[in-house]
């Protein structure tokens, strides 16, 4: 038996923020937390940079993104689809 291991890769939905670098973008994704003791909700955003291989995606596209090897410093995820 061969002892592949199938790791289950990390999948984010964002809206592009900025398009400025050759094959990547910036994908900020919105999250809301609860806080634990006030119990009130609150906005959590975070920003990433993400591999676009063909250049298909503008500034201000819905898309989902996938986590990958790393591709530079801080590039680790590649684009799947855009959405709207």
């Amino acid at each position: 038996m061969s002892d592949t291991k199938k790791t289950q890769h990390r999948n984010f939905e964002g809206e592009v923020v900025s398009v400025a670098e050759n094959k990547t973008i910036h994908v900020i994704v919105k999250t809301t937390k609860m806080h634990p003791k006030y119990r009130k909700q609150y906005v959590v955003s975070r920003k990433f940079a993400v591999h676009d291989e063909h250049s298909r995606a503008k500034l201000g596209n819905l898309v989902t993104f996938v986590e990958c090897r790393p591709i530079s410093k801080t590039k680790k995820w590649t684009l799947v689809n855009i959405i709207k």
